[in-house]
């Protein structure tokens, strides 16, 4: 049973609490914190809890953690931090601003629009290289002019990234086979350590070119806003442990984020952006180890809130760090990968490609979305032709099918991991992937995906009423199932069928244990 609101929390979602009475309050909780979205404010209200990271105990610690709240945001996001309030009692009454005795305090922000957060416009599929580039370059100007010193720099050394790291393993044992295997836990656990003794000289070299930074500590989606220019706020203010590191995990914390939305080729372009603007070209080989300890640290701090009392959607929570866990492992991976999925239109494969590539960092290359590049058509825009007409002639997808693998032959050359998203119902197409996996020297997998054709036609029509980039219907597949060549090409090991009917989570469960990644 979930236990009752504070009763400070629920007199601050009274309007009338407020020196700014609003049209209504919204409340939305963190680990640490209860947030009031105000009308135009946001009020931020810490909880009175010690996760062993950070202390939040006592009123005088709370307040003084919000004011180094706003003066740390304010290097990043100036125009949102706008002040510490109180919180008081007055005449019975809890008020912000008022004039009784103080019982609490709050950072007191400009409430950002929500439909320009990076988090909200990937979600829509708004997100731009050339918004990442943005991100990167004013990163690249940040990280130049941040504060450092021989106390900063030593948070750098092997002592303080392996006491980091240790403390990530141990706050998460009691989690090992709730939201991470001991299978995972374990690999790791010996990936992190190996990487350390086989890295000794290029960690004392990161610190003695002084990159080592105050840095924002925190880099995520959610925390960068595309507003009246370009916003990155809600920093690292409880730890100054967490928020001193190299800028090379400061990044591979945005990029390992981007990878979590599926977008693992923005992930991409905002590093080469970085790199280019910061011209710190040896923070690429400390990419996936950043990467993995990043992952690693959101798997343990979306694990922590199955603890809290006061979130109720525990299985949800459950899900979301188990992915960052699998994408924490997925940065192990020693050799590239290419994935390519095989099923007639409707069966679901778009789903499992962008499932699969959010917990394995995947690049996503669609046929759907290639071949209305090609063609200058918007992605949203609907080209209902007929089988082997108008976009969709068997030149049209010759060229639509060679631009994919060119685009997926530049990721594999890089050592990346990709999955391209068509129909490949042609063997010769499949083939041809095979043959592009041995030339670069990849694992290769096959995953088909196949569904009954009633509720093939559901889902078609459910697309269509929803708005996709993918203009299947149920006209395509009598044609299509006629051109479909079974598979019989590739070595049943190498070949994952899935039933598309089962939840998304199973289907995407079973292959990663096929693939090796379980």
């Amino acid at each position: 049973m979930t236990p009752p609101l504070p009763e400070l929390v629920q007199a601050l979602l009274d309007p009338a609490a407020y020196p700014e009475p609003p049209p209504q309050i919204e409340l939305v909780q963190t680990q640490m914190s209860f947030v009031f979205l105000a009308g135009d404010y946001v009020y931020k209200v810490k909880k009175p809890v010690n996760l062993g990271y950070l202390d939040y105990t006592t009123l005088a610690k709370r307040e003084l953690y919000c004011r180094r709240e706003v003066e740390l945001n304010r290097r990043l996001c100036a125009e949102a931090y706008l002040d510490v309030v109180p919180i008081t009692r007055e005449r019975g009454r809890i008020l912000i601003g008022g004039r009784g005795k103080t019982i609490e305090c709050a950072v007191k922000m400009r409430r950002l629009p929500q439909e320009k957060m990076l988090n909200v416009l990937l979600g829509k599929d708004q997100a731009t290289s050339e918004m990442l580039g943005r991100v990167a370059e004013k990163l690249a100007g940040f990280h130049r002019e941040a504060e450092t010193s021989p106390a900063i720099s030593k948070f750098g050394d092997l002592a303080t990234i392996t006491q980091n790291i240790e403390e990530n393993f141990s706050q998460t044992e009691q989690y090992v086979g709730r939201t991470v295997s001991l299978q995972k836990y374990l690999r790791i656990k010996e990936y992190t350590h190996s990487f350390i003794k086989r890295n000794t000289v290029l960690f004392r070299q990161r610190v003695a070119e002084g990159r080592i930074r105050d840095c924002h500590g925190d880099l995520h989606a959610a925390h960068i806003c595309f507003a009246d220019g370009l916003c990155i706020y809600d920093c690292i203010e409880f730890n100054d442990r967490f928020r001193y590191c190299d800028v090379a995990s400061e990044v591979a914390f945005l990029a390992m984020d981007l990878d979590h939305y599926g977008r693992a080729d923005l992930s991409r372009s905002f590093i080469k952006a970085y790199v280019a603007k910061s011209q710190d070209k040896p923070l690429l080989e400390l990419l996936n180890f950043y990467k993995c300890y990043r992952a690693y640290v959101r798997g343990k701090v979306e694990g922590f809130k199955l603890d809290d009392p006061y979130i109720i959607e525990k299985e949800s929570v459950r899900q979301v760090a188990s992915s960052y866990f699998d994408l924490a492992h997925s940065y192990l991976r020693s050799r590239p990968l290419l994935l390519i999925t095989v099923g007639l239109v409707g069966t679901g494969k778009s789903v499992v490609a962008q499932a699969l590539a959010k917990r394995l960092g995947l690049v996503v290359i669609s046929s759907d979305v290639t071949r209305k590049q090609l063609a200058n058509v918007p992605l949203t825009e609907h080209r209902f032709e007929g089988f082997d007409r108008g976009i969709y002639t068997t030149g049209f997808t010759r060229l639509t099918y060679d631009t994919m693998f060119s685009e997926a032959k530049d990721v594999l050359r890089e050592d990346g991991v990709v999955i391209m998203d068509a129909s490949f119902i042609k063997a010769a197409e499949r083939q041809k992937a095979k043959k592009l996996a041995d030339e670069m020297k990849t694992d290769f997998f096959v995953v088909e995906c196949q569904l009954d054709e009633r509720t093939i036609r559901q889902r078609l029509a459910q697309r269509l009423s929803e708005g996709s980039v993918s203009d299947g219907r149920w006209e395509i597949l009598e044609p299509q199932k006629k051109e479909f060549a079974p598979v019989v090409e590739i070595s049943p090991p190498n070949h994952v069928i899935i039933n598309t009917s089962k939840p998304v989570e199973e289907n995407v469960r079973h292959v990663m244990e096929r693939i090796g990644e379980g």
